[in-house]
């Protein structure tokens, strides 16, 4: 991989919108020569053949094609970079697992743009349990659990009640709240990558049977279904409202803690003002 360089990527993409290796080395400012030369180069690197070469025409392998579409990703994400290096942070991006920051979603994008109409801000959904901190996605992230890695920190902008997300016809649909006795014995369905729910929320001989799921819209169609049913923070009842699901107050359980995290030794410029946001919005309401 360390063979690749970003001017063979450049080369094989100018090839291929060119339409010859003539126009391509007149688009680049290179020589024919040294246009062949670099494509050879970037076919050795990767041990495979990228374009078919006639008298007439340059056409893509399949595989080529691949490389092709791969290498317009790369070259456009590093044009990305050298932009936000040379121009300073006019984006800004906060991941989050499932429900953004539920009720307050909308009010904090408004206001944000309305304070700093200079930075965009964008919202990912990221399903993982560093809500895409660690993997590089987003500057910024909203999380609802505690985070043991130290190479973050985090802090608390507000707090969350818990809700149990049931079946329209469940029997304890019916109730305007429930206690967590009253649903210790049935199947609770838990993303433990990113769930806020654990079986320690009850007594050890009283815990629900517990079966994983991998994302919400997974859960949702579950409990829909009546297969479990689901304990989670108010914030996903905002986010994802359904039918043939209720969502109810679960009244003797401890509310969720909502996080902003980001990275320890790199913070982004405004983590600051996104953290005093978001405690205003959960604080007021």
């Amino acid at each position: 991989m360390d063979e690749v360089e970003l001017r063979q990527l450049r080369c094989l993409v100018a090839i291929v919108d060119e339409g010859t290796f003539t126009d391509a080395a007149i688009a680049l400012g290179v020589s024919q020569a040294a246009v062949s030369r670099t494509l050879a180069g970037l076919e050795r690197a990767l041990g495979v053949r990228l374009l078919r070469r006639t008298s007439r025409e340059v056409t893509p392998t399949a595989t080529g094609l691949r490389v092709v579409e791969r290498a317009r990703r790369v070259l456009a994400d590093v044009a990305d970079l050298v932009q936000e290096a040379g121009s300073g942070h006019t984006r800004l991006r906060i991941g989050y697992a499932w429900s953004a920051v539920g009720r307050h979603t909308v009010a904090f994008q408004r206001r944000w743009h309305a304070a700093y109409p200079g930075m965009d801000l964008h919202l990912i959904r990221v399903n993982s349990a560093f809500a895409g901190l660690g993997e590089g996605a987003c500057d910024l992230a909203v999380v609802r659990r505690p985070l043991e890695d130290r190479r973050f920190d985090s802090a608390i902008v507000g707090l969350e009640r818990r809700l149990c997300a049931l079946a329209a016809d469940d029997p304890l649909a019916r109730r305007r709240s429930v206690r967590l006795a009253d649903i210790g014995g049935r199947i609770l369905l838990v993303d433990r990558r990113t769930g806020t729910t654990t079986p320690e929320l009850w007594p050890p001989d009283a815990r629900p049977v517990v079966e994983e799921i991998r994302d919400v819209d997974d859960w949702l169609t579950e409990i829909a279904a009546g297969r479990g049913i689901g304990v989670t923070a108010e914030s996903t009842a905002h986010q994802y409202p359904r039918p043939g699901i209720v969502y109810r107050p679960v009244r003797d359980a401890e509310p969720v803690a909502v996080r902003l995290a980001w990275w320890r030794d790199d913070p982004h410029p405004a983590q600051q003002a996104v953290l005093e946001l978001l405690s205003e919005l959960y604080r007021t309401g």
